[in-house]
């Protein structure tokens, strides 16, 4: 494509052929940080963690792009892998399936912020209103440091260390094309008879606010989803937008499961 590739790190602690695993991550993160507690999988699979344009050790780009990002899963995809995106990183992972389904073994979706595909759903429309109108209003410009306090502390959320990589991450996501008004083509997905899975946080656990601006709407995106491509819908209790990393045993559980030779949903 004559472009610098991404960068992938690969986890892989068997000594015998695996299955292979592509792992998308979300926005403000990098592969091996988003994925941090789905280590122990590589005792048994071949882990693949893209960094995303802009993020990690991945290459700089003007504006981070689904788009973008599902050229650059399509190429690791390769001959065929399982596929796992979270949040941002759902949108490529649908994207790249959708046009090579024929390279995807399983799909898993975590936490899928691709509102507009599902704005069929109330709450979902309610929450893309709020959201649009809260896009389009002027704000003064912001550095890496301040985005990242406004998008973590007023919702009741840590706020990250600055360190370099994680400054870079923050002026990426500050320029990135918004996932929640991708159009995605759901159909491909719908007519694939390999396994898939959307998985939500149940989010009681969450800020009032954070849940209300955005769990409501994720949890309902990801019910429609699910319906739509028939997928399996799977909720994690006591986890709001990190259901890999707050309840990691039950979501690995899940991952092995669908990874599995005996994994043949239709």
């Amino acid at each position: 494509m004559g472009r610098e590739p991404v960068h992938v790190t690969v986890w892989n602690e068997s000594k015998r052929q695996v299955p292979r695993a592509v792992l998308v991550h979300g926005t403000m993160t990098w592969g091996t940080e988003c994925f941090a507690e789905q280590r122990p999988l590589a005792q048994a699979f071949r882990v693949e963690l893209m960094d995303r344009r802009g993020y990690g050790d991945s290459p700089d780009i003007d504006r981070c792009d689904y788009q973008v990002d599902a050229d650059d899963v399509v190429e690791l995809l390769g001959a065929g892998a399982h596929l796992v995106g979270y949040s941002y990183g759902t949108a490529g992972a649908m994207i790249a399936a959708a046009r090579k389904p024929e390279a995807v073994h399983s799909l898993v979706l975590i936490e899928p912020p691709v509102l507009r595909v599902a704005q069929q759903h109330p709450v979902v429309a309610a929450a893309l209103q709020e959201i649009r109108a809260a896009f389009g209003t002027e704000r003064a410009p912001m550095s890496p440091e301040e985005y990242l306090r406004y998008s973590t502390e007023d919702y009741g959320l840590p706020v990250p260390e600055f360190t370099p990589r994680r400054l870079r991450a923050a002026r990426s996501a500050m320029a990135e094309r918004v996932a929640w008004d991708a159009e995605i083509d759901l159909a491909p997905l719908a007519a694939a008879s390999w396994p898939k899975v959307v998985v939500n946080g149940t989010w009681e656990t969450a800020h009032p606010d954070y849940r209300r601006f955005i769990g409501e709407a994720m949890m309902a995106c990801g019910e429609f989803v699910a319906e739509r491509i028939g997928a399996r819908a799977v909720r994690v209790s006591g986890a709001d937008h990190y259901p890999h990393r707050d309840r990691a045993e039950l979501v690995n559980a899940l991952l092995t499961e669908v990874w599995g030779p005996s994994a043949t949903w239709e």
